[in-house]
């Protein structure tokens, strides 16, 4: 089906009505069914059911040749990691999914609807409906997505919270990511086992939530590497750590695991190690791979007793 064209625009000239646009989109990232009571696409605002327990709301930005290098990957992953990586914020905390307005800004010809293609994907990876959104034109691509859960009984999970003596974990091994974009940029497919990791992440809902039924005291996630990450969880602790090990993903690097990012793997702390892994296995669930400790010391921050560098991703502004 061709895109329309707008009448009032000299022939010759491309362009799309805006309503025919959002119209096609609505059609690729509203489907699924709509809980009773719920309004989602369609009207000037979303309406969602009463929230359980604490609502728990997240943004996050995705930018064309920044979050995703055009030259080795189609625009529908631009779509998709937005929408994980803002999941991915909620999974951290141990919420449950609600939905997600996004927000769209790109240059006249760009194929809007390949890009939401990927959020739609994303969408039903993460049971995450999009429930409303924007879209303007704008000189670079960029797809802005705010998220909405809910924590129902104890409230959520905050990065703050690791105490000394905590045991570390995280959800699994890192670097795959990263890794995965290194074999991209080499020559590898897109159905690459590493680079379907970096395209197309998967944000830890259920691990979220199952640490979180099992009390952990604190966590986040992997998103900016853990030579990164674990430092900011230590300063919003006020705790240092020891680390006697790094689980390093199959054909990833040392390098890549500590500060290659985007892993959405999670960082957790706590005191019950064992219930801790209880509840993921009751849940079905990889046991989690413990790294560390927390310590006293905030100054005290080691892997294999080595000072443990301060590095991963971060924008220059």
């Amino acid at each position: 089906m061709p895109a329309p064209t707008d009448p009032t625009v000299p022939k010759g000239v491309y362009s799309r009505r805006e309503d025919d646009v959002i119209e096609r989109i609505a059609q690729i990232v509203g489907l699924g069914n709509i809980p009773a009571g719920e309004r989602h696409i369609g009207d000037d605002a979303a309406v969602l059911a009463p929230f359980v327990g604490q609502a728990v709301i997240s943004t996050d930005v995705a930018v064309l040749g920044v979050h995703l290098d055009s030259e080795y990957f189609p625009l529908e992953d631009l779509g998709f990691k937005a929408v994980a990586a803002a999941v991915s914020d909620l999974a951290a905390m141990g919420a449950r999914v609600r939905g997600a307005v996004v927000a769209v800004t790109a240059p006249e010809g760009t194929d809007l609807e390949e890009l939401h293609r990927g959020m739609a994907d994303a969408s039903r990876v993460t049971s995450c409906p999009i429930v409303g959104g924007d879209l303007a034109q704008g000189r670079d691509v960029t797809v802005a997505v705010t998220v909405f859960g809910e924590c129902p009984g104890r409230g959520a999970i905050y990065r703050s919270g690791a105490k000394p003596g905590d045991q570390l974990l995280v959800t699994g091994p890192l670097g795959r990511s990263a890794a995965g974009l290194r074999r991209r940029r080499a020559g590898a497919s897109l159905s690459d086992e590493l680079v379907v990791a970096h395209r197309r992440p998967r944000p830890r809902l259920a691990e979220g939530m199952a640490a979180r039924g099992a009390g952990v005291h604190a966590m986040m996630d992997l998103s900016d590497g853990l030579g990164l990450d674990l430092h900011r969880f230590a300063d919003a602790s006020g705790v240092g750590f020891e680390l006697h090990d790094v689980p390093v993903a199959e054909g990833a690097t040392v390098d890549e695991a500590i500060s290659g990012g985007e892993d959405y793997e999670l960082l957790i702390a706590t005191d019950d190690v064992a219930r801790l892994r209880l509840v993921f296995l009751d849940r079905g669930l990889r046991a989690p791979l413990a790294i560390g400790t927390v310590v006293k010391d905030r100054a005290t921050r080691t892997l294999k007793g080595e000072a443990f560098e301060r590095r991963g991703w971060q924008h220059q502004f």
